[in-house]
């Protein structure tokens, strides 16, 4: 964390949210990433002179979750706006948003930070359409354009300028991220931009009340862009002012090759956008039976499921939190859980081989290779007494590289049973003891560490198929321990 004595620093975000509907916000194109370009831009989506715009009802009950779901005010009525630009990626020469009279107000989040719990408030979450796409690689003269995205719905989510780090702004971003995916809101796909944050900064001196000149880092796509960028616009803005220069309020682009933001454009104003009443679409006016549904629909959050997995499953609170952190994640436990006799030998298997696996690859729990059902039939191989714990391992490498698909199956084909029978464990013990006379006596004498040393043995020349536990009764019988 960077620290400037003397200034402190203000930062709000806008959270662009792709509402995963099946088709666009005013249109019926599809809405489906990856299509082949401009093939999903409808004349709708292009603002063809003689088309209407028809609101997809759809996006009001994702907008409305996400309201209940921060505890904010939902406007039973609601208009929306044209906000006027050129842009090539924009051919109507305007979009359909909400100024006066979004659909969300008010609202907050609470976030996890080095110094506690920090509550960040939420302005307003509105509804628009998106732009298309300028695509500056694909030809070596020109920029192409692809309006597939056009028309595409978004939940822009405001943020008032209550964070005051990085750090901050990550944490919360994460966490809004963690709700739209929970509330089915958006499927937080950043690399498919389905997730878009815009960092609005600014720095002031420590006794100042007045919010500094702010700056504007558009379209950022990852946490760490995020964090980056915001680490590099807080130290450019309070260097360029103490060495005696002037800040001016404008919107600028990260570089991530660079790490470093540069202007695109002074800022404009809303003045600049010329908004006015959209011509084409009536006010929207939302009925107290249709929020009730959707609040008697509301899912469990991560909260609330972090505090059922403590006293359902007795897992600790950080182990709680960081297996509701995610919903996919959440489910996979779950499922794990109620199909072993211990579900902290669940968790202990998700949070360590598991998440261990998905980072190392770089892999979503959504794809990963090893299945809830496949984790419950090793785990249980384990309770059986079946095999080892150090064989677990190794079968759940073959899980994931999909060498094996049942576990009780490739046990048995590969012979990996644990070895229980003392009849073929003491005489091995008892060579070990008498090729080790020294640790023996100081094992008898009360060096307990050196149990350690018989048992690794023993699993070494079983390749890890002897029962530690009958081995460690065998051994403290055999020297009368």
């Amino acid at each position: 964390m960077m620290n400037f004595p003397g200034w402190q620093v203000d930062i709000g975000l806008e959270i662009h949210a792709q509402l995963n509907t099946a088709s666009k916000i005013f249109s019926g194109s599809a809405t489906a990433f990856g299509a082949t370009p401009n093939q999903q831009a409808s004349f709708i989506d292009m603002g063809l002179p003689g088309v209407l715009p028809v609101a997809n009802g759809a996006v009001f009950e994702k907008a409305v979750r996400f309201g209940l779901g921060i505890g904010a005010k939902i406007n039973r009525v609601s208009k929306f706006d044209r906000k006027n630009y050129f842009y090539p990626d924009l051919p109507k020469g305007y979009q359909i948003t909400q100024m006066d009279e979004p659909i969300v107000l008010g609202g907050q989040v609470t976030i996890e930070t080095e110094e506690g719990e920090k509550i960040i408030r939420i302005t307003r979450a509105h509804l628009e359409e998106d732009a298309g796409k300028s695509v500056h690689d694909a030809y070596d003269d020109a920029t192409a354009i692809d309006l597939n995205r056009a028309g595409t719905p978004l939940l822009e989510i405001v943020s008032e300028p209550d964070m005051k780090s990085a750090a901050d702004a990550v944490a919360y971003a994460r966490k809004i991220h963690q709700l739209v995916t929970y509330l089915d809101v958006c499927d937080g796909n950043m690399a498919e931009g389905s997730l878009r944050f815009d960092a609005n900064i600014s720095v002031r001196r420590v006794n100042e009340e007045t919010l500094g000149v702010r700056s504007e880092i558009k379209n950022l796509n990852s946490f760490r862009f995020l964090e980056q960028a915001i680490h590099f616009e807080i130290e450019r803005q309070i260097q360029t002012l103490e060495s005696g220069g002037s800040l001016i309020q404008d919107t600028r682009l990260f570089d991530p090759d660079r790490k470093e933001t540069r202007q695109m454009r002074s800022k404009e104003t809303s003045t600049d956008y010329r908004y006015f009443p959209e011509p084409d679409l009536l006010p929207v006016e939302l009925s107290d039976t249709f929020i009730d549904q959707i609040q008697a629909g509301m899912p469990e959050l991560p909260d609330e499921k972090s505090s059922r997995f403590q006293s359902e499953y007795r897992l600790t609170e950080a182990d709680a939190r960081l297996l509701a952190n995610d919903l996919t994640l959440a489910n996979y436990f779950e499922a794990v859980a109620q199909g072993v006799t211990d579900p902290k030998t669940a968790a202990n298997w998700i949070k360590g081989d598991l998440i261990g696996k998905l980072n190392e690859t770089e892999t979503q729990i959504s794809s990963t290779p090893v299945s809830p059902k496949q984790l419950v039939e090793l785990i249980g191989l384990i309770e059986q007494d079946v095999i080892s714990g150090k064989i677990a391992k190794d079968i759940f490498q073959a899980l994931w590289s999909k060498e094996a698909d049942s576990p009780r199956a490739y046990v048995e084909e590969k012979g990996l049973k644990q070895v229980s029978d003392a009849g073929a464990l003491e005489p091995l013990i008892q060579t070990l003891i008498d090729a080790n006379p020294k640790q023996a006596n100081d094992l008898r004498e009360g060096k307990d560490k050196l149990m350690g040393f018989f048992v690794g043995q023993v699993m070494k020349q079983t390749s890890g198929q002897a029962n530690p536990q009958q081995v460690n009764r065998i051994l403290r019988n055999l020297l009368g321990l």
